[in-house]
């Protein structure tokens, strides 16, 4: 098995527009394409991760509209599975208006699955008599089934759900004092490279990062190239990379490499939550994850004069680093993934781009950021995000440097254990057991939020 092209395959890919969002259109589309049929209905069950990133984001070409049904409209009209998550590049002014209409017709609906702790997303669409349902489970493009009439068409063994009715949004709110019960989705073994790479140590999993061939280079590339071209159109937005220019100019920020890295990824995000006509390079299924692993280590690579060469190679290891970090805390988790996976991803590869596989080092660093950063919960995608991508780059960069001068917490620091693989299984015991009704209180604010402003 090669990790780093497993990798790359199921976490590092482009994505047009907020992966989660546009996993519920590929999942309409997976339908809808099966159905055969034009699509007069369509349902979808979520789970609270997706549920919350969907809610106020742009869908790209979309009018400016938000929202995880407004994405799945538009790829149940579409039905082009094949495009994956860059499908809703096809779309033109008539299938705006057809997915307008079934929308807007009230013929959608989304259920939240309270207490669904792995990624689940659930499109049955439905024309002329017929049905078809597309599940994803264990990744953002991982089709674990698809039936039509009730006949199994693609995957196989029994989904299990909660058996609950559509909520209309209103996520199902536990019991005072309860924890939510997990919900079996359909019965997807964990991948093969994700076994093995949450059985590795740090230093193995970064070992792929230093035996590139010219593909990965160039895919590598490619992921930096989109990523930048982003970042160009975030200053139109006027969001946290505009603010943060206006605080330059005001005299309060310095023309510094900090001031440079966060300012090219801030307005990246900016840009990606405003709904930009343009695809991001993921890390970890995750668009803004994606800008924040190769931007980072890229901007500060370069301005620190760092071969080329070597800082594609700490790029690769940012990536591996944040599919490793998510094998501990879960795909999508109450914590930010800006914050924490991508932020302990580019502090190491900052770290391997002046002393390799330096364990001692990448400990020091990993634990800073965890020490910095550790429970800085996830509220949603959302232009705010940029705000959160700044705080990350910002301790990505200082953890990393002090660490390359030895700093760093001692293992009787808070989360911080005695390595850096002690320090993981720590943020994700806060994470998968210690916050577990983060979500289900955040999908209720979000909830009432929403109906106070009469949007329900």
């Amino acid at each position: 098995m090669n990790l780093l092209k497993e990798v790359f395959a199921h976490e590092v890919y482009p994505a047009f527009g907020c992966t989660e969002p546009i996993s519920c259109a590929y999942a309409a589309a997976t339908a809808a394409a099966e159905l055969g049929e034009p699509v007069e209905s369509l349902r979808l069950r979520v789970d609270p991760g997706t549920y919350k990133n969907g809610t106020a984001v742009v869908v790209p070409r979309s009018g400016g509209a938000k929202g995880n049904l407004v994405a799945a409209a538009l790829g149940a009209v579409l039905a082009r599975p094949d495009r994956k998550l860059e499908l809703l590049e096809e779309t033109t002014e008539d299938v705006l208006r057809r997915a307008t209409e079934l929308y807007g017709a009230g013929r959608c609906q989304i259920e939240c699955m309270a207490g669904q702790s792995d990624f689940h997303v659930e499109a049955v669409v439905a024309g002329r008599g017929h049905e078809a349902r597309c599940i994803l489970a264990g990744g953002h493009t991982r089709v674990a089934r698809v039936e039509k009439d009730g006949q199994v068409v693609r995957g196989a063994g029994e989904e299990t759900g909660t058996g609950s009715e559509p909520s209309d949004g209103n996520p199902a709110k536990p019991a005072s004092g309860e924890a939510p019960v997990p919900v079996s989705s359909a019965a997807q073994p964990p991948l093969a490279y994700r076994v093995a790479l949450k059985r590795m140590s740090m230093a193995e999993a970064l070992e792929p990062a230093g035996r590139l061939d010219g593909d990965d280079r160039a895919y590598i590339r490619r992921g930096v190239e989109m990523n930048l071209a982003l970042s160009e159109l975030g200053f139109e937005v006027g969001g946290t990379a505009a603010q943060l220019r206006q605080m330059h100019r005001d005299g309060f920020l310095a023309e510094d490499m900090f001031y440079r890295a966060k300012l090219s990824v801030a307005s990246a995000v900016d840009a990606r939550m405003a709904g930009a006509d343009r695809a991001a390079m993921t890390s970890g299924s995750s668009g803004n994850q994606g800008i924040v692993a190769t931007l980072t280590p890229y901007l500060v690579g370069r301005e620190m004069g760092i071969d080329p060469e070597r800082i594609i190679e700490s790029i690769a290891a940012a990536h591996l680093v944040n599919a490793y970090v998510k094998c501990f805390v879960g795909e999508l988790s109450v914590i930010c993934g800006c914050a924490m996976a991508a932020g302990i991803a580019s502090a190491t590869a900052i770290v391997y781009q002046q002393s390799g596989i330096d364990l001692r080092r990448i400990t020091l660093a990993a634990g800073n950021v965890i020490g910095d950063l550790g429970g800085l919960i996830c509220d949603g995608a959302k232009p705010g995000c940029a705000m959160k991508a700044v705080t990350a780059v910002d301790s990505a960069i200082r953890s990393a440097l002090m660490a390359l001068k030895g700093f760093g917490p001692s293992s009787d620091d808070g989360l911080v254990g005695q390595t850096v693989e002690d320090s993981l299984r720590n943020l994700g015991r806060i994470t998968l057991e210690g916050m577990f009704q983060v979500d289900p209180t955040l999908l209720q604010i979000i909830h009432d939020k929403t109906a106070a402003s009469g949007k329900a």
